[in-house]
């Protein structure tokens, strides 16, 4: 009987210990794992809770343990329990990282350039930092405070220009004119298709008009040989001796020396000829009036 009542009660001893395992567990803590407690110590810690990760650069190295009240202080005391491979220099320092989600965690920031380290259970100091949230809370909500009225001024605006008859008249209007749009676009379809049909016989109309076009100008180029073959060289030469000897004969009728010129510029001698062809006139006129006078007939 006692030996049964020893077995019950190291099984109760031992449920015991898996269920303080198995709710550490699912806190994330590994029981079995070794680590090094450093102590901190913030005014406020709202979102940490136990089990929330302990980070440097973003990497995970431990995570917190315990927190618990410091009466003394009046300060919240955060136990952390950190892989005992991590050395912690003189002049780190611990913030309260809060996400967007409201979840907070611990950043460690470790100092450089030094060769002091915090010792196991020493107290590692903290620094606040405004998280995203806390910067918006206090720059953004202000100014989004600010420009509600702006908004519901806004808001009211296009109330009234949505509830404002204009616009219905407007937005019938405008439907008006995409309905004549609409018809214009349906008859320049009907003229686009009649073009459509018509060009064809266009086409055979200039095709027509090119074909006599090289007709036209098969013949310029044939008379374009044909002037090419005429002696234009000669006939040329010809003309320029023709013009030569009448520039020569128009010399001598401007030379008062020459006989032409004589001639043409001699006043007596123009009146005599008159004269002269005037008395052959009279005698001419005589001889058809008296035949007889100026012809003897003798008869044998």
């Amino acid at each position: 009987m006692k030996k049964k009542n020893i077995l019950i009660a190291l099984t109760v001893i031992a449920s015991l210990c898996l269920l303080y395992w198995g709710i550490e567990f699912l806190k994330g803590v590994n029981m079995f794992k070794p680590a090094n407690f450093y102590y901190a110590s913030f005014e406020q810690v709202e979102g940490l809770v136990e089990a929330a990760p302990v980070t440097v650069n973003g990497f995970p190295v431990g995570q917190v343990r315990e927190i618990s009240y410091d009466y003394g202080s009046n300060s919240i005391s955060v136990m952390m329990a950190m892989n005992r491979d991590l050395r912690i220099p003189v002049g780190s320092h611990v913030e309260l990282s809060k996400s967007l989600t409201g979840a907070s965690s611990l950043e460690l920031t470790l100092a450089q350039g030094t060769t002091d380290y915090y010792k196991v259970g020493d107290k590692v100091p903290t620094q606040h930092t405004p998280g995203l949230i806390d910067k918006v809370t206090d720059d953004v909500l202000p100014q989004v405070a600010g420009l509600m009225p702006k908004v519901d001024s806004i808001v009211g605006g296009v109330n009234a220009l949505v509830s404002s008859p204009e616009l219905r008249m407007s937005l019938a209007r405008l439907d008006a004119i995409t309905q004549q749009l609409e018809a214009s676009s349906r008859q320049l379809t009907q003229i686009m298709q009649s073009l459509n049909r018509s060009v064809p016989g266009v086409m055979s109309d200039v095709n027509g008009i090119t074909g006599q076009l090289g007709e036209a100008s098969g013949n310029l180029n044939a008379l374009s040989g044909t002037l090419r073959a005429l002696p234009l060289d000669s006939t040329m030469m010809q003309v320029n001796a023709t013009l030569a000897n009448l520039q020569a004969v128009s010399q001598r009728l401007n030379d008062p020396e020459s006989s032409l010129g004589r001639l043409m510029s001699d006043r007596e001698l123009y009146d005599n000829a008159n004269r002269a062809i005037a008395d052959l006139d009279s005698l001419f006129v005589d001889i058809k009036k008296n035949p007889k006078r100026y012809v003897t007939i003798k008869v044998f």
